[in-house]
């Protein structure tokens, strides 16, 4: 099958399988612009350093993973990305069934209401799912083990107050405060100052990448599976500006190695279709209703056996419940 059949069987299982959202549809010309973007990316090598200061040194917020050990064990958390980065050469750009899914959820973002943020809000966001840990047994042998990840979540808008946290009914207000927020810790403000051109976003997340992750560092990750899973750290942050989101998902669209997964489930058991990106054996997926294109969550699930399991293992899965903008801290809505 030659590119230009392979391009339109793709996009003829995106459209059996996503059914037409309601937006319209992206223009022809826009998804081949996209593509033709795609190109110019996995030949590059050098990247710019000149962005935002806030997108500097940093570790993503992510969900905060427990840190309670038995006595006499130790746990290693399950990391993405285990073995050697990917390079331009090896990586193939986005194929067109991602660039149309994520396009498609970019119309949907940007069609939401802008809700009018006030001084002393709170981002509220409620997520269920579940982590995996490797534990070291008093016999010298390591066992797979599942942590409850279900968390509540309210970060002030312009990170002047203390983020309070709530697992298992208990509240917890995390030491100092974000400040003005950054893409380990992301506020409403920072996110709503962030870039809406999708290059110049992309370029931002991936000049931080590069440095953290990039040749000559330690990291095993790569710069291109970084960029994608800050982008779904993002987008699982709270409730984003409308214009930051549809940015953030056509940014997304810009990584090589990009595909679509046609059924995948969330950790509140809700089937989607997923954008996903394969790395070193671990495929990372964002999950979207396939009605609205609306985020449902976001799971890794092992494409090859390892220590973590056999292939098909789902080593971490998280769904987002519910999320918006909130007058104080504790309240839902």
């Amino acid at each position: 099958m030659n590119p230009e059949q392979r391009e339109q069987s793709e996009r003829e299982q995106a459209s059996r399988t996503l059914p037409p959202p309601p937006c319209p549809e992206p223009a022809p010309g826009q998804v081949e612009a996209r593509r033709a973007h795609f190109l110019s990316e996995v030949d590059r090598q050098t990247r710019s350093r000149s962005f935002h200061p806030a997108l500097r040194a940093r570790r993503r917020w992510g969900l905060a993973l427990g840190t309670a050990v038995a006595a006499g064990a130790s746990l290693v958390v399950f990391s993405l990305g285990s073995g050697s980065p990917d390079t331009p050469r090896t990586v193939q750009p986005a194929s067109a069934a991602s660039v149309q899914l994520l396009e498609k959820a970019a119309l949907a973002a940007a069609a939401t209401p802008q809700t009018k943020i006030r001084s002393g809000q709170y981002t509220y966001v409620k997520v269920v799912g579940h982590t995996s840990v490797l534990s070291e047994t008093e016999a010298d042998e390591m066992e797979l083990l599942r942590e409850d990840e279900d968390m509540e979540q309210w970060t002030s808008v312009d990170g002047s107050e203390r983020t309070l946290q709530r697992k298992n009914g208990r509240n917890v207000l995390l030491p100092g405060t974000p400040g003005r927020g950054s893409l380990n810790s992301p506020t409403y403000t920072f996110l709503d100052a962030l870039p809406t051109d999708p290059e110049a976003l992309l370029k931002g997340i991936s000049d931080d990448a590069e440095d953290h992750h990039g040749a000559g560092s330690d990291s095993t990750t790569g710069p291109h599976q970084e960029a994608f899973v800050t982008i779904g750290d993002l987008l699982r942050s709270g409730a984003a500006p409308p214009d930051t989101t549809a940015a953030l998902y056509r940014a997304a669209a810009l990584i090589p190695g990009v595909d679509v997964v046609p059924d995948a489930v969330d950790a509140a058991g809700r089937h989607g279709i997923a954008v996903a990106r394969t790395h070193d054996g671990e495929r990372t997926e964002w999950i979207f209703d396939k009605s609205t294109v609306r985020l449902l969550g976001e799971r890794t699930v092992l494409v090859e056996d390892n220590a973590w399991g056999k292939a098909g293992t789902v080593v971490t899965s998280v769904a987002l419940i519910d999320s918006g903008i909130v007058d104080e801290a504790g309240q839902t809505n």
